[in-house]
């Protein structure tokens, strides 16, 4: 089973650059910009710096995407779709699509020139949006990731 293995070991990697760079924004790069840059230039700022991280998120959520997707297929654990007992198996998926959707179309198409916009003329509650948007980001992903490590050794973080 080392095709497993080598899957798992990709897919852990992804999500802890992928999951670990989200935090890093949130919790680091965005109050950062806050203090240090005055309310109409954070927007272009924030913009500037994350676009090196979306790159990387690109890759690394299509890695974990692929290798999620190869794991579930190779167990043939489709089932545990249609059980509610493996909801973090929905959360993995919820939380991937989400994000990749954000970062293949929502931001390339039309996010980012909409908060560009608005940011021009609302700098401030742009900036606090984009900071609420990725502390929810960082919560769904949190709480996925704590689904996903209990569910795969068996617990469920919600059968009390």
């Amino acid at each position: 089973m080392p095709d497993f293995i080598i899957a798992r070991v990709l897919h852990v990697l992804a999500v802890v650059l992928w999951i670990g760079g989200v935090g890093m924004v949130t919790t680091v790069l965005l109050p950062a910009i806050r203090r240090s840059h005055p309310a109409p230039e954070r927007f272009g700022v924030f913009h500037d710096l994350e676009q090196r991280f979306a790159s990387q998120s690109r890759y690394t959520t299509a890695l974990a995407g692929a290798s999620g997707f190869y794991m579930v297929w190779r167990l043939d654990a489709w089932d545990r779709f249609q059980s509610a007992g493996f909801w973090w198996m929905h959360a993995m998926v919820l939380t991937w699509l989400v994000f990749t959707l954000m970062l293949f179309v929502a931001e390339p198409l039309f996010l980012d020139r909409i908060l560009a916009r608005r940011a021009a003329s609302a700098p401030e509650a742009t900036y606090r949006l984009v900071e609420w948007l990725h502390r929810g980001l960082l919560a769904l992903s949190l709480l996925t990731v704590a689904g996903a490590v209990a569910g795969s050794l068996g617990v469920n973080l919600f059968a009390w």
